[in-house]
């Protein structure tokens, strides 16, 4: 019997990791939606205009959307792992992910830009997209597949240097697989491809292969001995090939005017879409704090945040919408009115129209603190209903 905590067959470590980092994320949307700007078209990274606390505030999820796209390669193994027949999971791939891809166009994208003008492409079209192709390679042996996985993601920086603008056809493609890029279908129609699938890809399909290690004949201590040491040698890659500037990166690192400065160049890697280095530098520190949340006792906050674990999708979607919708109230009680919403720009709010970074965490806070009682109650619903579509939503 092992030490990980299972209820109703979920692994609670899995589902608090998730949580925490979905909880994460809402700061980020936080964020974009109230700070100075509004910060969608700012960069808090850059260090002509950022501080400390805005830029670690923005870096700290960067977390998120691998650990996410990693975990959901962890959960597929295990739901294939409960007497499903590598058939019966394709399907459910396959028709999840374009699911997924339809409710990042049709639910996500007006939710982000109340305009309808701006269709971005972003994680959930990323995760859809990446679960429709892993429904063919889960026939693939085991350790081939695993071996594709750090293939793709060691080396899919040899793709950098490659940029397609023309045909459209030609430019779309290669902007899904590989390069971020902004299409302008009319003048009515802004398609963004902010998450190229195939580094993502590689995550999911190394999340799933390392689900194996959470199977019921695995040993506890070994399994909590092999996360640690694939955590530790992850980030101490990381180090090496970031210092060396050989590989993994467009954005080499910089001595900067102050130590600190220097230490957040060096940390600031790429996302769009995500380098060897980024990949490496979020994964292994989520790979070390896995065996560590086995142990937590899985009470007061923390069994709160499983919660959120337990229903992403039903979350993300909710904590969109709530954020949005609360930046729009904090636009209207500050005075403003309906006919300065700017629908050229994501989000719509007016440009200049944010708060200070306090607001932006109160905002969060306030946010998830709504969001637990929805997703509480959606999670009790899932755990004793068993409709078929409760494993899509």
């Amino acid at each position: 019997m092992t030490e990980t905590i299972i209820i109703n067959k979920r692994i609670q470590s899995i589902d608090l990791l998730r949580g925490l980092v979905m909880t994460t994320m809402a700061l980020d949307h936080s964020r974009d939606f109230i700070h100075y700007g509004n910060s969608i078209n700012q960069d808090p990274l850059d260090f002509a205009t950022t501080t400390p606390i805005l830029f670690m505030t923005r870096w700290i999820t960067h977390f998120c959307a691998p650990v996410f796209v990693f975990l959901s390669g962890t959960s597929i193994f295990l739901y294939s792992s409960k007497g499903k027949t590598k058939k019966q999971v394709a399907f459910f791939l396959f028709t999840r992910g374009l699911f997924l891809m339809f409710a990042q166009i049709f639910i996500m994208a007006p939710l982000w830009d109340a305009s309808l003008s701006l269709i971005n492409l972003q994680v959930i079209w990323a995760i859809g997209l990446c679960m429709v192709i892993l429904s063919v390679l889960q026939f693939l042996p085991y350790k081939l597949l695993f071996v594709l996985g750090l293939i793709i993601i060691f080396s899919h920086n040899l793709l950098d240097s490659i940029a397609i603008d023309t045909p459209f056809w030609k430019s779309f493609l290669w902007a899904v697989v590989h390069q971020e890029h902004e299409f302008k279908i009319n003048n009515n129609l802004l398609v963004i491809v902010a998450y190229p699938f195939l580094p993502w890809l590689g995550l999911m399909i190394s999340g799933y292969c390392i689900g194996k290690l959470y199977l019921p004949e695995t040993d506890v201590k070994s399994r909590k001995k092999l996360l640690q040491t694939f955590g530790i040698s992850t980030i101490l890659l990381f180090a090496l090939i970031r210092y060396l500037h050989i590989y993994g990166d467009l954005n080499p690192w910089q001595h900067q005017p102050s130590l600190l400065y220097t230490f957040f160049d060096f940390i600031d890697t790429t996302k769009y879409p995500p380098s060897l280095l980024f990949i490496l530098m979020t994964i292994g520190p989520a790979l070390i704090v896995l065996p560590y949340l086995e142990n937590i006792s899985h009470r007061g906050i923390w069994k709160k945040i499983i919660v959120f674990g337990r229903v992403p999708f039903f979350y993300y979607v909710l904590h969109v919408a709530l954020i949005h919708s609360i930046a729009f109230l904090i636009l209207f009680a500050s005075g403003h009115s309906l006919n300065e919403l700017d629908f050229h720009r994501e989000g719509a709010l007016p440009y200049g129209s944010g708060h200070a970074l306090w607001l932006v965490y109160i905002v969060w806070i306030v946010a998830i603190f709504i969001l637990y009682f929805p997703c509480r109650w959606y999670s009790n619903y899932k755990a004793t209903h068993k409709h078929w579509w409760l494993s899509y939503i």
